[in-house]
């Protein structure tokens, strides 16, 4: 197993990077301002399933498979591009109008968690992260390599958790006191519309 000077190196990080700006956060960030602190909560251990995947196919190499293939790359993000314009025109076209003030549709708890695990299967520039990030924190001579994988995928988990959990009860908190107002509720809906759009984008745009 790692050491532990490795394990806190790598467990810090993980931490900063999950307060980088990037489509995860901004989706649960989103979320949680829109539908509360608990969409942004449930939202987030879906993402954390999805990474679960990545970390899987890092450890079984299936993810240095799977970036040889430019095919599968463009197939993947197109995917999750289109995902992202789906849920842009639900809240511009679905959300909109009456109940905006109470956030719009409440969403099932198995929705949201879906919406979490799509959304991060769907950016294969996850899979290409931890591709590049999790082998450097590895020593073969620690034992085996793929459990040492595991263990690290199992931290950055726990460290998105915290990252985006809090980020889920501060924006829930402030989309909360911006839904008392009907007005306020209706710029939150459309403001997220358009970060679901520019995230589509974005993943469009994005190259190997």
């Amino acid at each position: 197993m790692p050491e532990v000077d490795t394990v806190l190196l790598f467990f810090s990080s993980s931490l900063l990077l999950g307060l980088a700006p990037g489509p995860d956060n901004l989706f649960v960030l989103a979320q949680a301002a829109q539908r509360g602190p608990r969409a942004g909560v449930i939202v987030t251990l879906g993402l954390c399933s999805g990474l679960i995947v990545h970390t899987a196919a890092v450890a079984l190499g299936l993810a240095a498979l799977f970036m040889a293939s430019a095919i599968a790359f463009t197939l993947l993000k197109f995917l999750g591009a289109a995902y992202l314009l789906f849920l842009a025109w639900q809240v511009f076209f679905t959300d909109a109008g009456a109940g905006a003030a109470e956030g719009g549709e409440r969403l099932a708890a198995g929705q949201l968690y879906r919406r979490g695990i799509i959304m991060n299967l769907t950016n294969p520039k996850v899979s290409l992260f931890f591709l590049a990030f999790l082998p450097q924190f590895v020593d073969p001579a620690m034992g085996s390599v793929v459990l040492q994988i595991m263990l690290l995928g199992l931290l950055f988990i726990l460290a998105t958790i915290l990252v985006f959990g809090a980020i889920s009860l501060l924006a829930g908190g402030v989309g909360e006191r911006l839904r008392r107002s009907q007005h306020s509720g209706r710029v939150l809906n459309y403001l997220s519309g358009t970060l679901f759009a520019g995230l589509a984008l974005k993943l469009v745009l994005t190259e190997r």
